[in-house]
């Protein structure tokens, strides 16, 4: 009884406080002050770096701040609990000892210095992505060798390290005096820590059942909802939700209804053999087929936006400016989401965004559909070209196990190589190893498509001097300007060769440079250019028709009038009813759908918001609710849920 009375006493409420500073649980105090001044610090700094875009009215920043407390106290509740299994199972005698307090002392410097790096980490992953850590940053964890030599490269590191362990010296400094301190509490005995620590395990509990980091997420500003949110918390919350069923979280419909939502907008055959197997279904094209080779290339976050022909004036794309006058333009494209893997996704398979990690990245993605396997069957020989090592976002692989012969940069001598960085050899050298490629295959009599993806417009932003008017590791201006001088070089290099007037040449996007706004999906983001050449064979024009990128790989055979058995869920633009055009735009959790004026948008928990186009140009939440609205709405789940289905279920294997 007398151990269950001082049980009660010490883990009161009245009681705690002085129980973190007895000898033993100093140390968490110590931490729990350092880890929420920081947090606070990190997030304030972040607010006034972001607040043109915050609309900051007092309201939005004490829900900002008290929203952010509750979270970082939620990120301590899992930071502290080793610590708290730790000191209850230390001996009385090792705590009365000398030892507590240089263990103490090494564990806050140890601890300290991990929160410190943690929000350093954060603001640069801000300034990059303007967002909290989330899904990219668990890539970046998994392919560490060229994320840490991006860091190297983008940021004074020889600095910024030294700067950090200055101020986590000084933090130890100050704390060892307070561990030092004599006071007068007595020390719990086991039975008091065992109870203390199942008290902290049961918060933990609590919070990993009831805590989501979508409860953050309650305004239309996005920016305040990243800043209402504790980076580190939503780093674990983004890996432990790395992939998402689609019918677990997102609304549905009655799979048949969703399927006949989409066998109404592609053609079949007079036979019920495909209308059976959606998404399988016949392409038929009566002319001729043309037997060109066919270069795309993706060019590492060519934003719409940096281009002449969408109305910048800094003349950073000359090369590409003067191609789109002899060029097929389409100028009303958007990418489906804002990484690389998605981008290759979307070309490659043609295939909205699946809720989660890209298709590239996941388990089962042998043996597809694809346009490589399209090629193929035509008779083509089929080679992925990348400037950096193909192993990086599972690229290798990917592309390996669906018919590609892959050629990275293990391909490219160092004698060979003008300039490199961390993601890769300059795009100059990646366009001549894929001219020696294209040659191998002519040489051969052999038709090619070959898949080309650049890497130098990608922060550190650096490239071989003299070759622009801007110096390399200047900005991203400098890096979009020399990718577009080595696609102008290469089309030059190219122009004499025997297989070039033979050639179809597609340039477009992996995705945007940056997605971040207001809102979690806004469409200007997700813009991307496209144009195709064909030196004599395709006419010049522009196509301002809705296009997603998903419809790219169709639209090519198009023009190839290639006749084939598709299960492709994109259109060819060029045979579509343009009232039937739309887009699909996404972030990992957030699935966004682009039909007319409406962007019908797919959360987590089943949510699904409607937003108008409105007269200044913008998508704002609507709350309307009529037929139309209905119907676009399922429309939107149909491509989602029958999409995602088919992958999970193989459906899309050849």
């Amino acid at each position: 009884m007398k151990g269950l009375n001082q049980t009660k006493k010490a883990i009161s409420p009245g009681l705690l406080l002085g129980l973190m500073q007895t000898k033993r649980y100093r140390l968490v105090l110590a931490l729990l002050i350092t880890l929420i001044a920081i947090s606070f610090i990190v997030r304030l700094v972040l607010m006034i770096s972001s607040w043109s875009q915050l609309d900051g009215s007092i309201s939005n920043v004490l829900l900002i701040l008290l929203v952010g407390l509750f979270f970082d106290l939620a990120n301590a509740s899992y930071f502290f609990l080793p610590i708290i299994v730790l000191l209850w199972l230390t001996p009385d005698s090792f705590v009365r000892s000398k030892g507590l307090y240089y263990t103490q002392l090494f564990l806050y410097f140890l601890l300290a210095f991990i929160i410190v790096f943690s929000a350093g980490a954060e603001y640069f992953f801000w300034s990059e992505f303007n967002s909290r850590f989330n899904f990219i940053a668990v890539d970046y964890l998994i392919y560490t060798t060229e994320v840490i030599g991006n860091i190297k490269q983008s940021y004074p590191i020889e600095w910024i390290v030294p700067g950090q362990l200055t101020i986590v010296l000084l933090l130890t400094w100050q704390v060892h005096r307070f561990l030092k301190k004599i006071v007068s509490y007595s020390e719990p005995d086991f039975w008091q820590r065992g109870a203390l620590t199942a008290l902290w395990t049961g918060i933990v509990v609590l919070v990993f059942f009831t805590v989501d980091v979508n409860t953050h997420r309650f305004s239309t500003n996005r920016y305040v909802n990243e800043l209402s949110g504790n980076g580190i918390y939503d780093l674990f919350a983004a890996y432990r939700n790395n992939e998402l069923n689609y019918e677990e979280f997102y609304a549905n419909i009655d799979s048949n209804e969703a399927t006949a939502i989409l066998q109404s907008k592609f053609e079949y055959s007079s036979t019920n053999e495909f209308q059976k197997k959606f998404p399988l279904h016949q392409v038929i094209n009566k002319n001729h087929e043309n037997k060109w080779n066919v270069v795309l290339i993706s060019v590492e976050s060519l934003s719409a936006e940096f281009l002449g022909l969408f109305g910048n004036k800094k003349r950073i794309t000359p090369h590409l400016d003067s191609l789109a006058a002899h060029s097929t333009v389409f100028t009303n494209l958007f990418a489906t989401g804002t990484r690389t893997v998605r981008g290759l996704e979307a070309l490659t398979l043609s295939i909205p965004p699946t809720p989660g990690q890209s298709i590239v990245r996941r388990p089962n993605n042998e043996n597809l559909f694809s346009l490589g396997s399209v090629f193929r069957e035509k008779g083509y020989h089929c080679k992925y070209i990348y400037g950096g090592y193909g192993y990086f976002d599972n690229m290798n692989y990917f592309f390996e196990k669906n018919g590609y012969e892959v050629i990275d940069r293990t391909a490219i001598p160092d004698n060979e190589i003008d300039y490199e960085n961390i993601w890769g050899v300059a795009d100059e050298n990646l366009f001549e190893l894929s001219i020696k490629e294209i040659d191998k295959s002519a040489n051969e009599n052999q038709l090619i498509f070959a898949h080309i993806m650049t890497t130098s417009n990608h922060r550190p932003y650096t490239y071989p001097e003299g070759r622009i008017d801007i110096p390399s590791h200047t900005n991203r201006d400098g890096a979009v300007k020399y990718t577009d001088y080595a696609i102008g070089k290469f089309l030059r290099e190219a122009s004499l060769k025997p297989w070039y007037k033979n050639t179809l040449f597609i340039i477009v996007a992996d995705h945007c440079a940056s997605s971040a706004g207001k809102v979690d999906l806004p469409p200007n983001k997700y813009k991307i250019p496209m144009m195709i050449w064909g030196p004599g064979n395709v006419r010049p024009q522009v196509n301002n028709a809705l296009m997603s990128q998903i419809d790219v790989a169709p639209t090519i055979l198009g023009l190839l009038n290639f006749s084939y058995q598709s299960k492709f869920y994109g259109y060819d633009i060029f045979r579509i009813n343009p009232d039937e055009a739309r887009a699909f735009i996404s972030t990992y959790q957030t699935l966004g759908y682009l039909r007319g004026d409406s962007l019908t948008v797919l959360k987590p928990q089943q949510k699904v918001e409607l937003h108008l186009l409105n007269q200044k140009g913008d998508f704002t939440q609507s709350l309307t609710d009529s037929l139309n609205t209905l119907r676009v709405t399922k429309e939107a789940i149909s491509w989602y849920q029958n999409s995602s289905l088919a992958f999970k279920k193989g459906l899309l294997k050849k």
